[in-house]
């Protein structure tokens, strides 16, 4: 008998752009299971603010695994408060190196304001070369996309897109 394999969810598109002081984060929404889009209104970037500092944070992947990493990097920020570089390097160790985080399926793009970074299963912490970052099903599309657009106003980007969220360089 053939045994079928689950093709997964997927479909999500997450986009950081960092400009003149400014960053924001923002995705599709977009849920898939194989072809078939299933929602196209999730909400997957999200703020959070442990220790009273503002992160902005997008996760592209299946979404029970970004929330345990969230849940991991707000530990990690409260154990450290505006530190977002040191909290993501620690949660990138932990994702790397132990057991059970090892098999989460998921990426994320987090920013405070004035740092961008993309962290994956693999150990790495990524500072975008030229302000952009991406993640998920679409990533070289949506960068080439933004690369392109890069001189205009990051108000677009915003008014383009539901789920973006943008936080100002105090």
């Amino acid at each position: 008998m053939e045994q079928k394999t689950f093709p997964g969810w997927h479909g999500t598109t997450i986009i950081g752009v960092k400009k003149n002081g400014e960053v924001v984060i923002a995705g599709d929404g977009q849920v898939s299971l194989g072809n078939t889009v299933i929602k196209g209104s999730a909400r997957k970037v999200r703020r959070i603010s442990p220790g009273g500092h503002d992160i902005i944070c997008g996760f592209a992947g299946s979404t029970a695994d970004a929330f345990t990493l969230l849940e991991r990097l707000e530990a990690k920020l409260e154990a450290s408060p505006g530190q977002l570089a040191k909290a993501s390097i620690s949660l990138a160790k932990d994702w790397r190196m132990d057991k059970y985080l090892r098999n989460l399926e998921a990426m994320l793009i987090v920013t405070d304001g004035s740092d961008i970074f993309v962290i994956t299963g693999a150990g790495d912490v990524l500072e975008p070369e030229h302000g952009i970052a991406s993640i998920g099903s679409r990533e070289v599309i949506e960068k080439c996309i933004a690369n392109i657009n890069l001189g205009k106003k990051l108000i677009y980007i915003e008014q383009s897109n539901k789920s973006a969220r943008k936080l100002n360089k105090s």
